[in-house]
């Protein structure tokens, strides 16, 4: 398992948590529950909204997941270096 992996199951549990908590805080009377719920929804946001920061950070810095200094070095290499291709006819006059 993978730290992306892993953020992205909390992110996903986090979700559930937020609409469980929706459903209890809609379904008490209790004034003191409902705001209890509503707060820990509000909680369960917070929550998700610092592991979507952590999985940004890590898409765009961690070269295993696409990002990464050295592998933006690389393509930009690659986009200012010219692909040459020989054709058969100059391989040959060679």
């Amino acid at each position: 398992m993978t730290v992306k992996s892993d953020l992205e199951k909390a992110i996903a549990s986090e979700q559930a948590a937020m609409g469980t908590y929706a459903v209890f805080a809609d379904s008490t009377d209790d004034p003191a529950a409902k705001q209890m719920f509503q707060q820990m929804q509000q909680d369960a946001l917070r929550h998700i909204q610092m592991l979507n920061g952590r999985l940004n950070y890590l898409n765009e810095n961690n070269p295993m997941y696409g990002g990464g200094q050295e592998q933006q070095n690389n393509r930009n290499a690659d986009q200012d270096s010219p692909n040459i291709i020989q054709t058969d006819k100059q391989q040959k006059s060679r």
